[in-house]
């Protein structure tokens, strides 16, 4: 596949020229939650990805591989940034602030007490902003959209996972509050602890996902929703870069890292695909998706 190169900071993102053109397009609709890395960090251990890499992120590099990732986003996109706050370096994040239906918003619950000093900064901006704050009981932990992503062939989906960082009790929570249905899908494997390391729904009905991430009865339940030939189930080295921790906009596909085949793949379903370093987010655990939260939700195929 062709490709020419976007430059961004000092790290350039690997760009089809056909998407090139189609971008210079001024018209932006989808709007995209991010937060500047300024006190980003690995400082502590919660996720397998953070094991060894304790005091080991380089916050310049970082800050370079984020503005290289939101000048790729800011091609297809609005970026709008929630402010940084000193000792939550996992803020950048922002797939974690909660989940969104319309003006709603739906606040996580931390499971780990290192994250949850950021509920009450995401509560605060969303409620500026004249959202509707939509409480889950206290008992329960929710992740997100790091743990619940919206179908995009049926609006009223949406994909929930559970096992790791959030409970299967909030998917009923979610069906009482929202006019949402809940797919509830049990991740097996530790190293994909939110549903959007391993799954991500794109535009069109077609599904990118690591089935080696879920148990039986969440993959049959993914083959039960998704037709096979709109399911692009990637091997395990794509899956250990985070080539589901996309972010998706249209025909494009921006991601940390995909192997030329999966990338093959997506370009024969009607994608572009963007590539843009993300290594020094994975020490923690994330990646693309991770660093993003859509405030228009749900889709409306």
């Amino acid at each position: 596949m062709n490709q020419d190169t976007l430059p961004s900071a000092d790290y350039p993102v690997a760009m089809n020229a056909e998407h090139a053109a189609a971008a210079a397009s001024p018209a932006h609709t989808t709007r995209i939650l991010m937060c500047v890395p300024t006190h980003f960090g690995v400082e502590y251990v919660i996720n397998p990805w953070m094991q060894g890499q304790t005091g080991n992120a380089d916050v310049s590099h970082a800050q370079r591989q984020w503005d290289g990732l939101t000048a790729a986003i800011g091609r297809v996109a609005e970026v709008e940034l929630v402010a940084p706050i000193a000792g939550l370096p996992d803020m950048v994040f922002t797939a974690n602030a909660g989940m969104i239906w319309d003006d709603a918003f739906v606040p996580s619950r931390f499971r780990h007490a290192e994250r949850q000093g950021e509920e009450a900064h995401f509560i605060a901006w969303f409620r500026e902003r004249g959202f509707r704050i939509v409480e889950l009981p206290e008992d329960l932990e929710f992740e997100g959209a790091g743990d619940a992503l919206y179908d995009r062939a049926v609006s009223n989906r949406l994909w929930m996972g559970h096992g790791h960082r959030s409970d299967l009790g909030v998917a009923a929570e979610l069906e009482k509050r929202l006019p949402v249905q809940v797919l509830p899908l049990r991740l097996s494997d530790e190293r994909f602890y939110h549903l959007d390391t391993c799954f991500c729904p794109l535009e069109g009905g077609w599904l990118l996902y690591f089935p080696g991430a879920f148990d039986a009865a969440a993959n049959a339940l993914i083959e039960a929703n998704v037709p096979a030939h709109k399911r692009i189930a990637i091997d395990e080295s794509d899956a250990v870069h985070f080539a589901c921790n996309a972010v998706n906009v249209g025909d494009t596909i921006i991601l940390n890292r995909a192997g030329d085949s999966l990338k093959a793949r997506l370009h024969a379903a009607g994608f572009r695909v963007l590539e843009t370093p993300l290594d020094e987010f994975l020490k923690a655990g994330g990646s693309a998706k991770c660093l993003t939260l859509r405030l228009q939700e749900p889709p409306r195929p």
